[in-house]
């Protein structure tokens, strides 16, 4: 089982479709050899040097989480059912009420399909708020998604960054 990282006043939760079988065995976030998460976190900004997944909590420290949309562990993202996002989706949103990040950041569609129960989606900022949180979709930094090369996940990923501190700059000259 894999353990959410988590607590209140969290700028951004990341998160994951599911844990790979490989993270749940180790009882770490995105721990996978192939798994591009933690490089690119530290690439796009989001971390001053790149941490290890054994030091997945350690994310606390900068103000982000790590959380699943759906807890049971798979070889690959596609052998979730519907069913599995459907009944997993009351658990999710009360996490997200009851700890209210900032911003949260779906890793893959996947998850924010299911959740919005909208067809199709675009990458980046979504229109629509969850639980009045922000939402970001992000590319899946998972070894198996070869989509995406690394560069380009950097990318994506520094948008998501530049925004955050955007939105940072502006908590400040609100207070």
């Amino acid at each position: 089982m894999l353990t959410d990282i988590i607590s209140n006043n969290l700028t951004v939760i990341f998160c994951g479709i599911n844990p790979g079988l490989k993270s749940a065995f180790d009882g770490h976030h995105f721990s996978g050899r192939g798994n591009r998460f933690w490089k690119v976190l530290h690439q796009a900004g989001f971390t001053p040097h790149l941490v290890e997944a054994i030091n997945d909590t350690s994310i606390l420290d900068f103000g982000y989480g790590l959380t699943t949309a759906v807890e049971r562990p798979t070889l690959r993202a596609d052998e979730l059912s519907k069913e599995e996002f459907a009944n997993s989706f009351e658990v999710f949103k009360t996490k997200m009420t009851t700890f209210q990040p900032k911003y949260i950041a779906f890793l893959g569609k996947a998850a924010y399909i299911a959740f919005s129960e909208k067809k199709q989606i675009p990458w980046g900022k979504q229109d629509e708020d969850f639980c009045g949180i922000k939402v970001w979709v992000l590319p899946n930094p998972s070894g198996l998604n070869r989509g995406f090369t690394l560069n380009d996940l950097v990318v994506a990923y520094k948008e998501f960054f530049l925004e955050v501190q955007r939105g940072k700059g502006s908590e400040v000259l609100r207070d």
